[in-house]
């Protein structure tokens, strides 16, 4: 069933648009540094994520790197993953904006800023939450990149709700909204925790609700605690912003989006996937991650591996074994182990991604 049927039966949730780009259903796949990759948005989008994005990118690198079989991942798109975007992060204004035209020239439909990323080494390099520290350079990264990118083509913004909890990083944290808005942005995804808090405590979802009220009508994302497909519902019913991105709670498990379509039908909560139907998954991500990575694809998979295994009965067993992955004929050793017989699956624990990092 596609967006737009699934959508009118769901009144109460809007499709979602980013400019003149049409994504459809609401709750889409996040960026996540070093998991975002073709094969992890094609198997997203074919279990039901309306839109992804691609892992971040820095403008550097963008301007530097050369269509080889050790780099062309980064910049790789495929025809059934239409609309994508290309989530890009740098410190330096008119390099940022070079960068963002290559990820127009790769053929992403989005370009997106990343305002948010916590890690100590981007901060280091003023790059990525180092910027709302700044307004003044963020914005005019937001100017420079939304002037160089063609019309047609959204550019959106990704931030965290402040440095911390000082006054002054809320006023910088409205001042770079409104700015980002005024300079033509499409939509902003807010994460509810601050660049100080990295992944620890709650995200403060009543922020969102507050940004949403703020900015009225203006297009608004949320992000932070969406581990299953009741968090992606209620943040958008208890904040009201216009929709969610899933990070963590996407790795390893991207029945969550055909199971917030289901629950937004107003339909009971889907079974988790059967042990086979985790199977059939699991083969086809690996075949993807062949296509693209040659024989790398079975230790770039076992990170994949460890995380899909939440969703199996003998979850802490299996983790270990994919942990120890090295090659095909192990990876096939622990499927024909662990997956042989169908048996009920079960929802990933909520500790599962607890110390995954994303930006």
């Amino acid at each position: 069933m596609n967006d737009s049927a699934l959508l009118t039966e769901t009144p109460h949730l809007p499709p979602l648009s980013l400019g003149p780009v049409e994504i459809g259903f609401p709750v889409v796949q996040a960026a996540l540094s070093g998991y975002s990759d073709w094969p992890m948005r094609v198997i997203a989008r074919r279990a039901g994520a309306s839109y992804t994005l691609c892992e971040v990118m820095l403008d550097q690198f963008l301007l530097a790197v050369k269509q080889r079989n050790k780099t062309r991942h980064f910049l790789h798109i495929s025809d059934e993953e239409h609309p994508v975007g290309g989530q890009l992060m740098g410190a330096e204004p008119e390099q940022f904006a070079a960068g963002a035209l290559r990820l127009v020239e790769a053929g992403f439909d989005v370009i997106d800023i990343n305002f948010g990323c916590p890690v100590k080494k981007v901060l280091g390099r003023c790059r990525g939450g180092f910027h709302l520290s700044q307004p003044e350079v963020a914005l005019e990264i937001v100017r420079r990149t939304r002037d160089i990118v063609p019309d047609p083509i959204p550019v959106t913004v990704k931030m965290r709700r402040g440095i911390d909890d000082s006054e002054q990083s809320r006023d910088n944290f409205f001042t770079i909204i409104d700015g980002a808005f005024d300079a033509g942005v499409a939509a902003v995804t807010v994460h509810g925790r601050t660049v100080e808090q990295r992944y620890k405590g709650p995200s403060r979802w009543s922020f969102l609700k507050e940004v949403k009220q703020h900015v009225g009508d203006r297009t608004i994302l949320g992000s932070g605690d969406l581990f299953t497909a009741d968090d992606c519902l209620r943040m958008i019913r208890e904040t009201g912003i216009d929709g969610v991105t899933v990070a963590r709670g996407a790795i390893g498990n991207p029945w969550i989006f055909a199971q917030a379509r289901a629950l937004a039908q107003g339909l009971e909560l889907p079974a988790p996937p059967t042990v086979l139907e985790q199977r059939a998954v699991m083969e086809s991500h690996y075949d993807l991650m062949q296509q693209m990575y040659g024989d790398r694809a079975p230790m770039l998979m076992r990170k994949f591996a460890i995380k899909y295994s939440a969703s199996h009965p003998e979850f802490d067993a299996l983790k270990v074994a994919f942990s120890r992955l090295k090659s095909a004929e192990e990876f096939v050793a622990v499927l024909d182990q662990y997956y042989r017989q169908d048996r009920p699956g079960q929802y990933p624990p909520s500790t599962v991604h607890a110390t995954q990092q994303e930006c």
